[in-house]
């Protein structure tokens, strides 16, 4: 296997392993360890670390919405300039270009519902080539980033009734 994807891989998993751990767990040499990262970094292949963390637990009020929106392909451009003004609002935290019923999963983040709502009424929706918006609020997650968001206490089993 190419020796970038490993260590991709390996931080996908764990963002937190030291250069030492990568090392030893792909059988290199620290430098060499530290040269590939370096390499995958200056070349924005690796963005950045984050931290994946339970907002719910730690009663931060905030209020995540999907927003289809749908977009007149501009000329020679296609979706690219809707997207890209889309994209540089501090709001928008993922955004997607989809096939399917609607254009763009716009995935943005608000202290309230009014604040989300704001946002697509002012800022959003009167974008030259958005044609229309549907607003869905996230009531609760289970998942994030491929792990569980459970407390892991707890008989999770379905009821069995004879």
């Amino acid at each position: 296997m190419d020796r970038q994807l490993e260590v991709l891989e390996l931080l996908a998993e764990n963002a937190r392993l030291m250069i030492e751990q990568l090392a030893t767990m792909l059988n290199m040499s620290e430098e060499e360890a530290r040269r590939l990262i370096g390499q995958l970094e200056e070349s924005h292949i690796i963005f950045g670390y984050r931290t994946l963390i339970n907002w719910d637990k730690v009663g931060k009020e905030r209020v995540t919405a999907l927003i289809e929106v749908k977009v007149t392909p501009q000329r020679d451009v296609g979706f690219q300039a809707v997207a890209e003004r889309i994209g540089r609002f501090p709001e928008v935290k993922t955004l997607h270009l989809m096939s399917g019923a609607y254009d763009l999963a716009v995935f943005i983040e608000g202290r309230t519902m009014q604040e989300v709502a704001f946002f697509v009424a002012t800022k959003l929706a009167p974008i030259d080539g958005v044609t229309s918006t549907t607003t869905h609020f996230v009531l609760q997650t289970f998942k994030e980033e491929g792990i569980l968001l459970e407390d892991g206490d707890g008989d999770h089993r379905l009821v069995m009734s004879p």
